[in-house]
């Protein structure tokens, strides 16, 4: 989850009083926050984020402004936004993207901010929200990078393009010399870091105003003239790129918010595609998208378990600094412009307990009687783990959560059936596990030093998209084995799987397969019934290859809830 270093000064004049550790602790939890600790000596609060769908209140500022709505029950005001019936005047503040930007990164905003000299503590606060937003929320600078540079240096309009590499250079940040987009890459230790994001591209972004000062190689680095941003800096230009351009909006957004509430003036900027959006072929930025969203009043009642009156509804989504508008059936919520997670009316009904507040919530007891046991799947599950074990097969615990290149890439798949993460937290944890055979193998790839064979499996739970349910998406209990040495092969595999199927008193039949998984003619389907039930096969040496196995390695899954 993330954590942010706040400081005391900044964040006691944003909340308009300084608050006791006893005092945060109590009223954090409104912003899912908690007090981790209190460097009184730094004058720094460590602060860690239990919730990865606020990016709002993941800086000083975002988080000061939801503890004031919910102590003084308001709602901050803004009145810099465009939106699609009014366009603010951008004071000739242009920001162009050429069609060149559409090979590599075909998004690029931004805005201005002026009326307010950068302390050290504001400098650190925009530098640390930079860098959560980019990590977290761009996925480390993939979706969304953001650059903040000296506006008073800027000759608008901005051009944002598709550079040649080897052609496009400049002296970028905390260096001296004068580097090509490619080299920078080489070079650079921002570029070690960043630039393979864009390494593939026949072109990389470029950032540079209309005088030809370059501002910036997004996603990567700033120049060292435009982009060095100080202390004592009064004038400033925000730029986001990307590949997605709500998640650019909503990012330009928060931080506008933030700017605003320190005291900053915001300047919009019109930003000019060569294609068409959603929103137009120009935008002028900061700009509210959100749509209105509601609630049956029925169905929050009805969740909360307490018959809250119109009132209290109105009151308590203020406090979280909501607008709402209640009557006989619906809960109507104006969706504040620093946010865009209200993707079902149950975050609405979130956000009202919250701000009604949880010690408000009367305590009851369950009507049901029940007595607990163990499911009939479980007791299955457990008969198949004892198998296993019999079989001298070592038992292994996995994430249900994993990234493209552990689930599509290295085991050469489309991955079209797979549930995809809207809006994963890193791209470690972008897909739900769609098989169990990925993450034996990821076992098995760090296990060379350990003395062959190698026998693990694991029962677990797995889950794919599936059109006839009603959620789109089924899971399955699965059964999932691997084991690898050098004599490794069909007649070994063969033996366990009969092994596995004659304890749990099932005839099966095996049927010929085409799986990229695995070795062609060495593989197959498992039916019982007529109804496949699992797969097996020798991994296929690609796919070892991709996981950095060097033995011979056999692999098998069995769909447990169709077997029990």
């Amino acid at each position: 989850m993330p954590k942010i270093e706040v400081h005391e000064k900044l964040f006691n004049s944003l909340l308009g009083k300084s608050y006791s550790n006893a005092q945060l602790e109590e009223i954090l939890p409104v912003a899912k926050a908690e007090l981790d600790g209190h460097d009184p000596d730094e004058s720094l609060y460590k602060i860690e984020l239990n919730d990865t769908n606020r990016p709002d209140l993941w800086s000083t500022a975002g988080l000061a402004r939801q503890l004031v709505s919910y102590r003084d029950k308001i709602i901050a005001q803004y009145d810099f936004f465009s939106t699609s019936e009014e366009t603010l005047d951008s004071d000739g503040r242009t920001l162009i993207v050429h069609e060149s930007a559409k090979l590599v990164r075909p998004y690029s905003i931004g805005f201005a901010v002026t009326g307010k000299v950068i302390d050290e503590e504001i400098l650190l606060d925009f530098i640390q929200g930079q860098e959560k937003l980019c990590n977290n929320f761009g996925r480390k600078r993939k979706t969304i990078a953001i650059g903040v540079y000296r506006s008073d240096l800027i000759t608008y309009p901005v051009h944002f393009e598709g550079a040649d590499p080897d052609k496009a250079h400049f002296v970028p940040l905390h260096m001296s010399e004068d580097l090509t987009l490619r080299e920078i890459c080489k070079k650079h230790p921002k570029g070690l870091e960043f630039g393979s994001i864009v390494a593939d591209s026949p072109v990389f972004p470029f950032l540079y105003d209309d005088t030809g000062a370059v501002l910036s190689f997004p996603p990567v680095i700033n120049s060292a003239h435009i982009g060095a941003v100080e202390v004592g800096d009064e004038h400033l230009f925000f730029e986001l790129s990307g590949t997605g351009l709500d998640d650019l909006l909503l990012a330009a957004s928060i931080i506008a918010c933030d700017c605003a509430d320190m005291g900053f003036t915001i300047l919009p900027v019109r930003c000019e595609f060569p294609f068409d959006t959603k929103y137009g072929r120009e935008i002028t930025v900061p700009y509210y998208f959100q749509d209105p969203v509601g609630c049956e009043l029925n169905f929050l009642r009805r969740t909360l378990g307490e018959n809250l009156t119109g009132e209290e509804i109105i009151l308590a989504l203020r406090r979280m600094g909501i607008f709402a508008v209640v009557d006989e059936k619906m809960v109507y919520v104006t969706v504040p412009e620093y946010r865009n997670d209200f993707l079902h009316p149950v975050d609405i009904v979130e956000d009202v307990m919250i701000g009604h507040g949880l010690e408000n919530f009367a305590p009851e007891l369950p009507s049901d009687a029940t007595v607990g046991r163990i499911t009939e799947a479980e007791t299955f599950a457990r008969k198949v783990k004892d198998i296993m074990v019999g079989l001298g097969y070592q038992e292994m615990m996995y994430n249900y959560l994993g990234s493209r290149r552990e689930y599509i890439e290295n085991m050469h798949v489309d991955g079209s059936e797979y549930i995809q993460i809207a809006n994963p937290m890193s791209e470690n944890y972008e897909y739900v596990r769609p098989s169990i055979i990925p993450s034996l193998l990821e076992s098995e790839s760090v296990s060379a030093h350990a003395a062959y064979p190698h026998h693990i499996f694991e029962v677990g739970k797995v889950a794919f998209l599936d059109s006839t349910d009603n959620s789109g998406t089924t899971t399955r209990n699965y059964l999932g084995f691997l084991s690898a040495s050098s004599e490794m092969g069909f007649n070994q595999l063969n033996s366990v799987i009969a092994t596995i199927f004659y304890y749990l008193n099932h005839e099966y039949v095996m049927e010929d397969l085409d799986d990229p998984r695995f070795i062609a003619g060495r593989c197959g389907k498992l039916l019982c019934n007529g109804v496949v039930v699992g797969v097996f096969g020798e991994v296929h040496p690609a796919v070892l290859e991709s996981w950095g196995i060097t033995m011979p390695t056999i692999s098998c899954e069995i769909d447990l809830d169709l077997l029990h």
